[in-house]
């Protein structure tokens, strides 16, 4: 769940017992507060530790230990990581993430105020459940998202890399190359029978669409290199052209 709250509200629903830490960036030193509470972090020791996932843990009521407080740093370390994202959407956190605190220190321990979003993230196995709650002040969100639109995106392939995190990008996808047919009116293709053969519109050839996962990424020529059929992507495709694109014939039918 994403919400709108303010940092100092970032360890308010972790109960007595929590972790937390705070991971500075190129733009603040508190870019980002994370949290996790008893719950969570008696999980994710049980499941490192070979405990079985289906029985209930043993709540922590006591000072963290060493081991546990090890834990919530790994944790705090691939959340923030992951979050940080990569390319100019960056959020240049400055990691690796700082050893967590606990007890009368992570109580404490100050947080500037100021109007911030709140991450919930649910840990949870079948018998329990716990959070990991991140908070970064909308100062450093917007700073984040400013930067990117002043950057600009002039190098198609490393703005298109930057939407993914390293995970994502080592997933594999199947492409799919499509041709435009033809127009035709539903009176047309109702009369359609097996057999007929139908002409390609003559630039058919140069409005190939590549996709993948169903969204349209290229608009590509289909052509031909020795016995294989190719397509060759001739620039990224872009919604909003190909909308207006669609609407011209019927508009030069009506003049």
């Amino acid at each position: 769940a994403i919400q709108v709250s303010r940092v100092p509200e970032a360890r308010s629903r972790a109960g007595d017992t929590f972790a937390l830490t705070v991971v500075g960036s190129s733009v603040s030193s508190d870019a980002m507060t994370l949290v996790i509470d008893a719950p969570a972090i008696a999980i994710m020791v049980c499941t490192l530790f070979g405990g079985d996932p289906d029985l209930p843990v043993s709540p922590i009521e006591r000072d963290l230990s060493q081991i546990e407080i090890d834990v919530s740093t790994m944790v705090f370390q691939q959340v923030a990581q992951a979050l940080n994202g990569s390319g100019k959407r960056s959020l240049d956190l400055r990691l690796p993430a700082p050893r967590a605190m606990s007890g009368t220190e992570a109580k404490r321990h100050v947080l500037r105020d100021g109007a911030a979003i709140r991450i919930v993230l649910g840990i949870s196995t079948p018998a329990d459940s716990g959070t990991v709650t991140v908070t970064m002040p909308q100062r450093v969100v917007l700073a984040s998202r400013d930067s990117a639109v002043a950057a600009g995106e002039n190098d198609q392939g490393a703005s298109w890399r930057a939407r993914f995190s390293e995970e994502v990008m080592r997933s594999t996808v199947a492409l799919e190359a499509t041709m435009p047919l033809a127009r035709l009116t539903l009176g047309d293709l109702a009369g359609f029978e097996i057999g007929q053969v139908i002409e390609f519109e003559e630039t058919a050839q140069s409005q190939a669409r590549l996709s993948a996962r169903g969204k349209t990424l290229f608009v590509c020529e289909f052509g031909k290199l020795g016995q294989n059929y190719t397509v060759r992507i001739r620039h990224p495709y872009d919604a909003g052209q190909d909308f207006i694109e669609a609407l011209m014939p019927a508009s030069a039918g009506r003049a």
